[in-house]
């Protein structure tokens, strides 16, 4: 069993929500992405998202593009990230996601990719810039590799909801707003036909992402699915302190789960 349908099967008897993270890999460094990891998971996180840097991130506001940028220039690689990966394989069974773009899986070559993600224990892949309609390019390869594919489906999906929920597995990543990442002080999507259309068709699990940035946003947002995911705050959090950060960021997740927590 992958380990997102084993976390979400725990979580569903525990009913409780799954606290969702993400980080850039390698901001500041390798050993403080590792910490940072670690931490997250005994402040409770259920599953944890790497970022892998891309010189041209789309999807991602200036928190995230930052990141990126200082990863790439403290000489952050795929190669260095499935490393850390095989050390982190040592220390936890947390799911692990590489959140990226599809050009780097292309330069890097599919078939060797997905096979590391196999060797070293990548549960899944989130892939912002592949359009639902192009799933084909990575689907197969990636199913071969027991590596699931994270699909993302936002209020402007429409029509298309019914077909990307359908076909999720893992679990389904929901964006709360258009637009790019980025912490949000409020939301201002209809979540209540927005997700009864997935509930009507998903099979899987859902998560919401994109701005939730406060416990408040937090305890606000789980009325609605299956788990949050969070990112921007945190990456913030990073920035901000350095190798400092596994600390800051495990009181920052502590408030998180504590708000998921309660009734």
């Amino acid at each position: 069993m992958n380990r997102i349908d084993k976390k979400f099967a725990e979580l569903k008897a525990e009913k409780k929500k799954a606290l969702i993270t993400f980080i850039t890999a390698g901001d500041p460094d390798f050993d403080t992405t590792e910490n940072i990891v670690l931490e997250m998971e005994r402040q409770g996180a259920d599953i944890i998202e790497l970022g892998v840097p891309f010189s041209d991130p789309v999807a991602e506001g200036p928190v995230i593009q930052e990141a990126s940028l200082r990863a790439l220039q403290g000489g952050t690689t795929l190669v260095g990230i499935f490393e850390m990966v095989k050390s982190l394989r040592q220390k936890t069974q947390v799911p692990l996601l590489l959140m990226m773009y599809i050009n780097t899986i292309f330069r890097f070559g599919k078939e060797r990719f997905f096979s590391l993600c196999q060797e070293h224990g990548i549960d899944g892949v989130i892939v912002p810039d592949l359009p639902y309609e192009e799933q084909d390019e990575i689907c197969d390869i990636a199913k071969a590799h027991g590596v699931y594919n994270i699909h993302l489906v936002a209020p402007t999906s429409h029509q298309r909801i019914e077909a990307i929920a359908k076909d999720s597995e893992g679990f389904l990543y929901c964006v709360s707003s258009t637009g790019v990442t980025g912490v949000r002080q409020q939301f201002s999507t209809d979540f209540g036909p927005f997700f009864d259309t997935i509930r009507q068709y998903s099979s899987t699990p859902y998560a919401v992402g994109f701005g939730i940035a406060t416990p408040e946003q937090a305890k606000e947002m789980k009325q609605y699915c299956d788990g949050v995911i969070v990112g921007s705050a945190i990456v913030s959090i990073v920035a901000e302190n350095k190798q400092q950060a596994p600390q800051a960021v495990g009181a920052f997740i502590k408030t998180m789960r504590e708000a998921l927590d309660q009734d």
